[in-house]
């Protein structure tokens, strides 16, 4: 909720600092008020410095306006308070207190409550505040602040032909409005895909004499990239300089990640590179943008180069870095790499994705099957997993007790075969097979019994390769009465094993 004398001043706090419009976040009701106490303080801080160089008289009088500028902002937020508490469709009772200050409420008051309700994310409040009192006898003549406000309320509603209407409108009365004006109607636009109607608004500046700004075209290049107009972007990013304006590093990465969405990540590196060349510092958005494309064509492995560079230029990766680079190489089958990754992440005390975490879990396991120096890095995993909150599935529960029956950790397999069972989730019948298989290789029959007994008691019917791997164990040990007796178990329950008991 803001109070400002200054046209000038209102705009900069309608549409924010230019150079973030490419990228507005929500501000609640409360940094409104935040936003309050930080021009009090500011006010406080001219009057604390004068100390030294103005007279007391001045400073008299410097205190006597902040005085009066915390009543103003005070009276304001009560006014804003009752409106809000108003229902939204008793537009009469809004109307009634607007008349009640009509004495003491100038246009800048007014604005000013416009923008705080815009600021308060209430656009609809706004408008119909607007409304009545534009159809009521307040002497309240809208203002270019006015309709600029107007205008980011109805690009809040989505509303953009209403904003579109809006500026023609204000146009026509005489108004010329700013180049934030009109970089805040084309972000919307191009956000939403309407990118000729974007172009025709920026026609319009150039009609009217108002010189775009470097933040104009970062939206119009992120709203061609959008629609995959990649090659016209980089078209305008090429020539931006003979437009006198300065691309910035947003401008480079606008495009970089219009490269890489269709596939050309080298490209996007050459991007790099030009910004790199003209004194730009990259943000890790920039470098994640790159994480992202070389993993989209298949070659994961490049993130690493990315990571160096990044490191070189001082500009540290964040979590959304590694893990980007974790996904990628996870999904292409890097196995090894992607365990060195979560290593890292693990190391710096970054959080790591449960469905990641299972995926690389996976992974391992089955990569240990032939390279069984990847079995303890699984089973630690694994570990790490059961002793946090990640949710493991059955599938992957089911490749952790065969890396652990490969790796001859029995003890461990049963137990959490049996935790399974405990808690529900009842193993496959893969899973059962892997056990009774270890179990006979290490002599263990009389538990591998056991273990086809378990799958009987919940509800899983053992298949032919179950009966085969102990028909075949009592064979070789010459114990003919038990391949009998599981070979009868197996014609019992409609299953006829390949393996039959020797004669």
């Amino acid at each position: 909720m803001f109070v400002m004398s200054s046209p000038r001043k209102a705009e900069s706090l309608v549409f924010g600092n230019p150079s973030i419009i490419h990228n507005p976040e929500r501000i609640h009701h409360k940094k409104v008020q935040l936003a309050l106490i930080s021009v009090s303080s500011k006010n406080a801080s001219l009057i604390s410095s004068g100390r030294s160089s103005i007279d007391l008289v001045k400073r008299r009088k410097l205190e006597s306006l902040h005085s009066d500028e915390r009543t103003g902002r005070i009276r304001l937020v009560n006014l804003l308070d009752k409106i809000k508490a108003i229902p939204f469709k008793d537009t009469s009772k809004i109307l009634s207190i607007m008349e009640k200050e009509a004495d003491t409420l100038t246009l800048s008051d007014f604005n000013g409550l416009l923008m705080a309700l815009v600021t308060a994310n209430e656009p609809d409040l706004a408008l119909a505040l607007y409304s009545n009192v534009a159809s009521s006898g307040l002497a309240l003549a809208p203002n270019c602040w006015t309709f600029s406000i107007m205008i980011r309320c109805c690009c809040k509603k989505n509303d953009l032909d209403e904003a579109q209407r809006v500026l023609h409108h204000m146009m026509e009365n005489g108004y010329s409005p700013n180049v934030i004006t009109f970089t805040v109607l084309i972000n919307s636009l191009c956000k939403r895909g309407k990118l000729e109607n974007a172009f025709e608004v920026f026609e319009v500046m150039g009609r009217i004499g108002c010189k775009p700004t470097v933040q104009t075209y970062n939206c119009l290049l992120k709203g061609l990239c959008y629609v995959g107009r990649v090659e016209q972007a980089h078209e305008m990013l090429m020539n931006m300089k003979k437009e006198s304006i300065r691309p910035d590093i947003y401008s480079y990465t606008a495009v970089m990640d219009g490269f890489c969405k269709v596939g050309r990540a080298d490209e996007a590196m050459e991007l790099l590179n030009q910004a790199l060349e003209m004194g730009l510092a990259p943000n890790v958005v920039t470098f994640n943008t790159l994480f992202t494309g070389y993993n989209k064509e298949g070659r994961p492995h490049q993130g690493f180069r990315v990571l160096k560079l990044m490191k070189e230029k001082n500009c540290m990766p964040d979590s959304i870095s590694y893990s980007t680079l974790l996904s990628g190489l996870l999904k292409w089958g890097k196995i090894r790499a992607a365990l060195g990754v979560y290593k890292k992440m693990v190391g710096i005390g970054f959080e790591v994705d449960g469905r990641m975490m299972s995926t690389l879990l996976r992974g391992i396991c089955m990569k240990s099957w032939k390279e069984k120096d990847l079995i303890e890095d699984a089973y630690q995993l694994f570990e790490k997993m059961t002793s946090g909150v990640s949710v493991i599935d059955q599938s992957t529960y089911g490749f952790v007790i065969r890396t652990l029956c490969m790796g001859k950790k029995m003890e461990e397999a049963l137990a959490h075969l049996q935790e399974m069972i405990r808690t529900g989730n009842v193993p496959r019948t893969i899973t059962f097979n892997n056990v009774i298989q270890t179990l006979c290789m290490e002599g263990k029959i009389r538990e591998a019994l056991i273990v086809l007994v378990i799958m009987y008691e919940n509800g899983k019917i053992p298949s032919r390769t179950s009966y085969d791997i102990l028909v075949k164990e009592f064979n070789q040990r010459g114990q003919l009465l038990g391949a009998r007796n599981v070979y009868g178990a197996a014609l019992k329950h409609g299953v006829v094993p390949h393996r039959v008991p020797l004669r």
